[in-house]
Formats: structure tokens, C-alpha cells, sequence
């Protein structure tokens, strides 16, 4: 996640994604401190893109992906980066890509020059 904090890679969120990434980090298999994870939340609002999203015109199989894709369709030339790229489906003339953690690292290196 240095890349995050850092701010190379902008985070597209609204209040729901943010929501989501509470919860998640605060997992205790993830071992974070609350203060930790705030920090995080803070930089993420600070420094990443706030999306205005529009209702997804289908429903996703996992109701709880939806704010990410109409999140990542809210805002042009996105990548969504999930672990399960099975259950977001691209609306046809879509402008976003979506990889798996894996994927987006390369990615991520080859657009940064870092091979």
C-alpha cells in the first residue's frame, strides 16, 4: 500500500468505499491499529479522487461491489483492482479496466516505466 500513502496511485472512493475499507482493515487478521487505518482513511479522502456515482443500471452478483464499479465508472480512464474480477462486469463503452492485485502491479510497473 506505499504507493497509496504516497500518493503515486490516486484512490477513487465515496463515503461507502470508505465504509468498506474501515471494516476490512479493521479485521484483526490484517493487525492494524485504529489509528492506523484512520491514517489511512485521511489520506485516501486527501489525496484520492472523491466519486460522484451514478445507480449501476444492473445489479452485480455481490450487492456490496456495487459502490466500487459505480465508483470506477464515475470517473474516466479508471482501473479497478479486484480479487474477484469475475463479478464486475463492464457496462459496453465502459473506459475502465479491471485486473487482480497481480495483475495491476504489472501493470502499475510497466505504465511507471519499472519493468
Amino acid at each position: 500500500m506505499p504507493e497509496v500513502t504516497s500518493g503515486t496511485v490516486n484512490v477513487v472512493y465515496d463515503s461507502r468505499i470508505l465504509s468498506e475499507y474501515r471494516d476490512v482493515l479493521c479485521r484483526p487478521k490484517f493487525r492494524f491499529e485504529k489509528f492506523e487505518v484512520e491514517a489511512i482513511l485521511t489520506q485516501i479522502e486527501a489525496e484520492g479522487i472523491l466519486a460522484v456515482a451514478k445507480p449501476l443500471q444492473v445489479e452485480l452478483l455481490e450487492r456490496d461491489d456495487e459502490p466500487f464499479l459505480e465508483a470506477a465508472l464515475a470517473v474516466n480512464d479508471t482501473v479497478l483492482v479486484t480479487g474477484n474480477k469475475k463479478d464486475f462486469p463492464l457496462p459496453s463503452g465502459s473506459r475502465i479496466s479491471v485486473f487482480g492485485p497481480g495483475e495491476f502491479v504489472v501493470y502499475w510497473r510497466k505504465k511507471q516505466g519499472i519493468f
